[in-house]
């Protein structure tokens, strides 16, 4: 083994005059936001957006996507385990029920329940960027973009690459990717085939995992106005639960199998574009309360999500005009949920302006129709003020709903009820923000405010008793109220010479107050389990123009648990060249915390690994 080591260690020296340009490092200003309808530059945008881009997710000490948001202002992601097998993911004080995921635009809400938001399949590396947008998001995405959305962005290259990553590390953690793009005739045909797996032996009784996810991407040029693109991915996760759900049943242990499968047409010519898709997403989940004794309680569900969408825009002389109209069924055949299927259907209309040379204006109203509530609307407005080339102020007011999970509204076993009779949860939000940039130098402030009067939760009646006997049931509760603000700065100094210099340093921190009006000693298990101080470091250095040293940590306070400061590092050596090798530390601080049901994380660990790129 260490002559296999010298051995590539002598490769990367030899190659690195092969060394690639880091294409990844893209100013932010010149980044497009990926709307399924509007295309904003980043530097127009009159919402609180954050853009982790491919460099990021590169040398972020993270083995999952999960892992690489947790490092995002305002975003509260909840982990049961290492490398991501399972989490739940917040914004601004939102559940995970009140977050939308979605993957090139297309949205991956599981009709079930949201635990199962970020089985995304698709392996780390094979993501371009991830645009967070954080507040109400239900005028853009329609309903289920209730405290914001997260949608993830992959690219179709015009040159062939391969990008290969093997890793292994504490805790039995081992893994492997690959990342190929192989364009054809003449580059008419893009396409990109990515696969990866992630295992692990786990970090404390029945925490085992193995996640395996396959993703290819195609994209065929028809002529100069038209492009179809296919989509095809599945995600198959299978780990011991100990901790997820309760701490009464120490060998809880889940299976998940997760389908995507699109197709899109694009049509663009002059000021006109329009896009169609088709998309089915299927979920398997078979959840035992004793892994080895399937007859004591299995739940076993699978749910189906087919949609079809159609996007567009016109620009003209009074600005640009979007509209979309998107049909949904949701379906799920479950052993305790029962047949269940439900119908959606949408509306979009919005329209942008820029007026008095330094003025924006865009607004616009999202229309739902379901058969069980009939038609709801949804508007939203958002006015910029750039004052300089530098500076630029924004302010923005919507209107965010979500139908309640079909877990929500019919699950029932010893510890929870179901309630049918909920209703869809809906809020107003506004937010005021400033954002300054200039030359590597970017700072931004914002304070935002979101009411609801009908907020869906779990809660249930007190009782003297030691074990309180009453069940969770969720219900629209009176009303509750966020007010926070966030400040972060980010820097790229690049200080220093060839033998050393510090790259980039970003310190952000986030603040969030809740209020919330119910009966008095009913106990809740959501409303008031959200982000109360948060504060996120992070510092980049550069070694001999080889090695990246990365250093994260982040400082968490929630409202119901005790907080923490944990502290992660990676270094990369050769990262852009043909050869390269990585090592990563996590918990360097050794910290004891939860972040998540009664699962206690790990403690410090490590990992490292080996890097093949070929262009």
């Amino acid at each position: 083994m260490r002559k296999v080591l010298l051995s590539m260690i002598s490769l990367s020296m030899a190659f690195g005059a092969k060394a690639q340009q880091d294409t990844t490092t893209v100013e932010l200003s010149e980044v497009v936001i990926e709307e399924n309808r509007m295309e904003i530059p980043f530097k127009k945008t009159s919402r609180n957006v954050s853009i982790i881009a491919r460099k990021a997710i590169e040398t972020t000490p993270a083995r999952s996507l999960q892992e690489v948001l947790s490092f995002t202002p305002g975003v509260d992601v909840r982990q049961r385990g290492i490398s991501g097998v399972q989490a739940s993911v917040g914004i601004r004080g939102g559940s995970f029920e009140q977050t939308l995921m979605l993957l090139n635009g297309i949205k991956l809400t599981d009709p079930q329940t949201n635990n199962h938001m970020m089985n995304i399949p698709l392996p780390l590396q094979g993501i371009d960027r991830v645009e967070v947008l954080k507040g109400p998001g239900s005028r853009i995405y329609g309903q289920n973009a209730f405290a914001g959305a997260i949608n993830v962005v992959t690219t179709l290259p015009e040159t062939k690459s391969l990008n290969f990553q093997a890793y292994g590390g504490g805790f039995g953690s081992r893994g492997a990717s690959l990342v190929t793009a192989l364009p054809l005739a003449g580059g008419k045909y893009k396409q990109t085939l990515s696969f990866s797996h992630d295992a692990s032996d786990g970090h404390w009784h029945n925490s085992d995992f193995k996640v395996s996810n396959l993703f290819y991407e195609g994209g065929l040029d028809l002529n100069q106005n038209n492009e179809l693109k296919v989509m095809a991915a599945i995600s198959d996760r299978t780990f011991g639960a100990n901790g997820f759900y309760t701490d009464a049943f120490p060998d809880q242990w889940e299976s998940l199998q997760t389908g995507l499968a699109a197709l899109s047409h694009t049509y663009q010519k002059d000021a006109v574009w329009v896009q169609t898709r088709a998309y089915w997403r299927r979920n398997y989940d078979e959840f035992r309360l004793r892994r080895f004794e399937p007859d004591f309680f299995t739940n076993n569900h699978v749910s189906d999500v087919f949609a079809l969408e159609a996007n567009g825009r016109y620009e003209h002389s009074l600005g640009t005009t979007g509209f979309g109209v998107e049909g949904r069924k949701e379906m799920i055949d479950s052993n305790n949920l029962g047949q269940r299927e439900r119908d959606f259907l949408g509306v979009f209309a919005e329209h942008r302006i820029e007026f008095l040379e330094k003025f924006d204006f865009r607004a616009g109203l999202y229309s739902n129709y379901f058969d069980e509530y009939g038609w709801k609307h949804f508007p939203g407005a958002e006015l910029g003020f750039q004052l300089s080339n530098s500076s630029r102020f924004y302010t923005n007011y919507g209107i965010s709903f979500r139908i309640p999970s079909f877990t929500e509204l019919y699950y029932e076993d010893p510890s929870n009820l179901s309630n049918p009779d909920l209703q869809p949860e809906q809020a107003r939000s506004f937010e005021i923000g400033y954002i300054f940039t200039k030359e590597g130098f970017r700072f931004e402030t914002v304070y935002f405010n979101r009411f609801s009067d009908n907020l869906i939760d779990w809660n249930r009646a007190p009782s003297d008793e030691a074990v309180n006997p009453n069940r969770w049931t969720p219900r629209n509760i009176s009303e509750v109220t966020f007010n926070g603000f966030e400040t972060s700065i980010a820097y790229a100094p690049n200080w220093g010479g060839t033998n050393a210099m510090l790259k980039e340093v970003s310190l952000s921190y986030n603040f969030i107050d809740a209020t919330l009006s119910q009966a008095e000693g009913v106990e809740s298990r959501y409303a008031l389990n959200a982000l109360r101080n948060q504060f996120i470091a992070g510092l980049q250095a550069q070694f001999t123009e080889r090695v990246e040293l990365t250093l994260k940590g982040r400082y968490i306070e929630r409202m119901a648990l005790d907080p923490y400061f944990v502290m992660d590092a990676r270094m990369d050596f050769n990262r852009m060249r043909t050869f390269g090798f990585f090592a990563e530390v996590s918990n360097i601080t050794d910290t004891e915390y939860i972040e998540a049901g009664f699962v206690q994380m790990p403690g410090r660990w490590g990992r490292a690994g080996i890097t093949v790129n070929l262009y």
